[in-house]
């Protein structure tokens, strides 16, 4: 056997169970409507809630960078990478979520790899949603702390793990999702709050999936619940309904101020590139003078959930525009979905490890970009292809 064979072996398994992830090409800008492998489809999949991807004010405010400051800082932040731009950005930032100060990252997924192990260590445990993404994963893992998982979304079982097991430990993190990405769920932050509280231990979030969606004109889960002040790390991204790349971290300024010293991809990776840093500051702007765009997404959400329970589908226990369509097994889901191609509809599956096995889906990402004719065409393909798969 060659030393890659496995490999190979590995691969057939995963086309075998209906597993293997067949990713497709974009030959458009993102919007509602996608060039998708030479096809014009309707766009269910990408994260671009606000429609700030090809927003007009974002693509403009990253030319101009360029044309001024050029294309990439050629440094990390520490030596010689922090351009005036990032430091324009971060106070936006903080302005803009109502903290002391920010960071940015490269991405939400690196933001959770510098904060968590830069705030415990070997000697230490992390209170974890047993849901939890998988970049709070990765950083709980490479902190060398003790992840202890708390049931999802129950702050009783969290209560009882903290109970059982903080007097051995000599620090304690708890850091759960704000938005759960493939149930659409929101994490009971208040009840978490009060229970960080009162055990005194660091409280974070990841707000990846509420930054540009939950909150006043997009502020987020804290300001959403009204807890500024009070959750002492809010992690975002910039990659999603801010339509751009990036991450950032909000919050108390002692440990913003921590992460310049010891959080590792700032440290290590080159810094957020000129136009990514624009466009940020561009959507800032877009989001700070009016709330219409982040009122349109809610709106085209409730309206196409409503339509699609009318239509017999199960969506979970969704409570934000994202769109669960439960199939339980991950071959059924991975016709549907190339059923919707055929339709017109770009639609993917998501299964297993993703998701648990047997909670395979279709996830509708909804946007603000969507029209209600747009909405309309949607519903009519998953009609046809729910009642042709026997599934409505």
């Amino acid at each position: 056997m060659s030393k890659t064979e496995w490999i190979t072996q590995e691969l057939d398994g995963l086309k075998q169970a209906g597993l293997y992830n067949t990713i497709r090409t974009i030959e458009s800008p993102q919007g509602a409507w996608l060039m998708v492998d030479g096809r014009r489809v309707l766009n269910f999949c990408s994260n671009n809630y606000l429609g700030l991807a090809n927003h007009p004010k974002l693509v403009e405010a990253a030319q101009k960078a360029v044309n001024q400051m050029g294309v990439g800082p050629a440094a990390v932040r520490s030596i010689a990478g922090t351009m005036t731009l990032h430091v324009e950005l971060e106070k936006r930032l903080a302005a803009f979520k109502g903290v002391e100060a920010a960071i940015t990252f490269q991405s939400g997924f690196t933001a959770n790899l510098a904060t968590i192990p830069a705030l415990v260590g070997k000697e230490d445990v992390i209170f974890s949603d047993r849901l939890n993404h998988a970049s709070i994963i990765d950083g709980c893992r490479l902190s060398g702390a003790k992840i202890i998982a708390y049931e999802h979304n129950d702050v009783q079982s969290l209560e009882e793990q903290i109970k059982a097991n903080l007097s051995q430990y000599r620090r304690a993190l708890i850091v759960t999702d704000g938005v759960f990405s493939m149930d659409g769920d929101i994490a009971p932050l208040p009840e978490i709050y009060e229970v960080a509280r009162k055990y005194e231990i660091l409280l974070m979030v990841d707000d990846a999936h509420g930054e540009g969606v939950l909150g006043k004109g997009g502020r987020g889960i804290v300001d959403h619940f009204g807890l500024h002040g009070k959750v002492d790390v809010e992690v975002g991204t910039l990659s999603k309904a801010f339509g751009v790349v990036g991450g950032v971290v909000a919050g108390n300024a002692v440990i913003i101020e921590w992460l310049r010293q010891r959080g590792r991809p700032f440290l290590f990776s080159s810094a957020v590139t000129v136009p990514d840093a624009a466009a940020c500051l561009a959507a800032i702007d877009l989001l700070e003078n009016s709330t219409e765009l982040v009122e349109k997404l809610w709106e085209n959400a409730r309206y196409f959930k409503a339509e699609m329970k009318r239509l017999g589908f199960d969506t979970g226990v969704s409570e934000t525009p994202i769109t669960p369509v439960m199939l339980g097994e991950a071959p059924l889901a991975q016709k549907f979905s190339r059923e919707l191609f055929e339709q017109g509809v770009f639609a993917m599956a998501i299964g297993y490890p993703t998701v648990p096995k047997g909670k395979a889906r279709i996830r509708v990402m909804i946007s603000a970009a969507h029209s209600t004719d747009d909405l309309d065409k949607g519903l009519a393909a998953f009609q046809t292809v729910g009642k042709k798969l026997g599934v409505i």
